[in-house]
């Protein structure tokens, strides 16, 4: 214990600082008593300002106080507090000519200095827990499994952790302190999204940025989400799911952003193979539709066509017949009649000819006045912008959203009157279909109607994505509902 006091005390001893608040304390002895240490007396501050009592040679000795209270601390700050009181106190007792007034000024005086101390020391306990809690948000971000980085408001780094460095292969050394984590994504400086959140940049720059597509986080205000593929340091391609989010001071303000990634390229090869396997199942589909078409329009419409021959030849002959066998063959016709219509719209449904032949706009004007004719639903086809043919893989994917939209519409809207619109830009197509029936809830994920049994939207969101474009659905009970699909041409 008397060890330990000793190593202090030396410690603080030889510090410049110790010596420095001792000359300081020193001065202020002497300006207290010129007449007892100076010979002859001497001019004092107070004099010289024109009081009467030592008002500011004690205000002086507030110099020290603070000075060790900044550089000791609490135990600093208390111990100088003392060392003025012994100062003062003699003084304003024994020798000033108002006692009260001079030992109020000097309390006042020690006052102050305390409150000075006490400032010192909740900054320092302040300061101390910032850095504390700073150091654990250290450990957790690189205790962190997920990859992420920190930036400030001048878009310099601050965190870097180990999943990133493994992520990324750039050690954390070289990039905290500097505005390069553009290193991570690309092989040019341009803005990541994080960067953007800084900014406080508008929807409209970051689709400058990431084209590609983002969206507007569901947990957290302020937040965007983008994925795509990025070309790492080590030159392989990794496809990334980012998250960046604001961090705000107590004013509100952004004052940095935090960078989350998630390396999603397993999963993302594994969506482009079922991709795969999906548009090559649609192609056999289409194609076994074409052939079935055919067929019915080729084998088993001609020999539907062929009967109805026979019996308009038998019921001409009426001579041969009784009323009852024309009457019963009458039937026949009539039965073997709508048959045939049955199958010709049966083959249309299945691949219209008019999709081939003509391309899609001519499909959707048969379909939608099909529908008309059959449900008597008041349809409107409207076409927007230069009008041209689409590859074909393209247009029967098209015709079969809009397809399976007014079919839809149809069986379950309760509707009369929809709307097609077909709108052509330069590299993309954006069809609408809305209707005016009773609309439903939605949910948030379009494949977990699959499970229910209801197939439709489901098909339409698998045939909007295996032409690379985005789906959305907008439904209210009693409102109606709107279907916009959005493609690259």
């Amino acid at each position: 214990m008397s060890s330990s006091l000793l190593s202090s005390a030396l410690k603080v001893i030889r510090n410049p600082h110790f010596w420095g608040v001792l000359v300081i304390f020193a001065v202020g002895v002497i300006i207290h008593y010129p007449e007892q240490l100076i010979p002859g007396g001497a001019v004092t501050i107070s004099s010289l300002l024109g009081a009467t009592r030592y008002t500011a040679e004690r205000v002086f000795l507030l110099i020290p106080i603070t000075y060790a209270s900044f550089i000791f601390g609490l135990r600093g700050g208390i111990a100088s507090l003392v060392a003025a009181g012994f100062i003062m106190l003699p003084r304003a007792i024994f020798i000033s000519l108002v006692p009260v007034e001079a030992t109020l000024e000097s309390i006042g005086i020690i006052i102050v200095g305390g409150l000075v101390n006490l400032w010192f020391y909740m900054h320092r306990k302040n300061i101390a827990q910032r850095r504390s809690i700073e150091e654990a948000l250290v450990r957790i971000i690189d205790g962190s499994s997920i990859p992420l980085f920190v930036i400030n408001n001048q878009h310099k780094v601050t965190h870097w952790n180990t999943a990133m460095e493994a992520l990324t292969g750039i050690k954390r050394e070289e990039i905290i302190g500097t505005d390069e984590q553009w290193r991570a994504f690309y092989t040019e400086k341009r803005p990541v999204m994080a960067d953007l959140i800084v900014d406080e940049a508008s929807e409209n720059e970051i689709e400058t940025y990431y084209k590609d597509g983002y969206k507007r986080s569901q947990l957290i205000d302020g937040a965007y989400e983008s994925e795509g593929w990025f070309s790492s340091p080590g030159g392989d391609r990794k496809c990334l799911h980012v998250t960046a989010s604001p961090i705000r001071n107590n004013s509100g303000e952004i004052a940095g952003a935090i960078e989350t990634l998630e390396n999603v390229t397993e999963r993302k090869k594994a969506e482009e193979n079922l991709r795969y396997y999906l548009q090559e199942i649609t192609k056999a589909q289409e194609e076994e539709r074409k052939r079935i078409a055919r067929e019915l329009h080729d084998s088993s419409a001609q020999n539907l066509i062929a009967l109805l021959h026979q019996l308009d030849n038998l019921l001409t002959d009426k001579t041969k017949l009784s009323v009852r066998d024309a009457k019963a063959l009458w039937g026949f016709y009539e039965q073997i009649r709508d048959t045939l219509q049955e199958v010709r719209r049966f083959s249309r449904d299945l691949r219209p000819s008019i999709l081939d032949d003509l391309g899609l706009l001519p499909a959707l004007e048969w379909v939608t006045q099909d529908l008309k004719n059959t449900y008597l639903i008041e349809v409107n086809l409207k076409v927007l912008g230069n009008e041209r043919r689409l590859f074909p893989e393209k247009e029967l994917l098209l015709f079969r959203i809009v397809q399976e939209a007014l079919r839809n519409i149809a069986k379950h809207a309760e509707a009369t009157r929809a709307e097609v619109e077909v709108k052509f830009a330069e590299e993309k197509i954006a069809v609408t279909i809305s209707d005016d029936g009773k609309g439903f809830e939605p949910p948030e994920d379009l494949g977990a109607l699959t499970p229910t049994g209801k197939l439709g939207l489901a098909g339409m969101q698998e045939r909007v994505q295996l032409l690379g474009g985005r789906l959305k659905l907008e439904s209210k009970p009693g409102k109606g509902t709107k279907i916009f699909v959005e493609a690259p041409v």
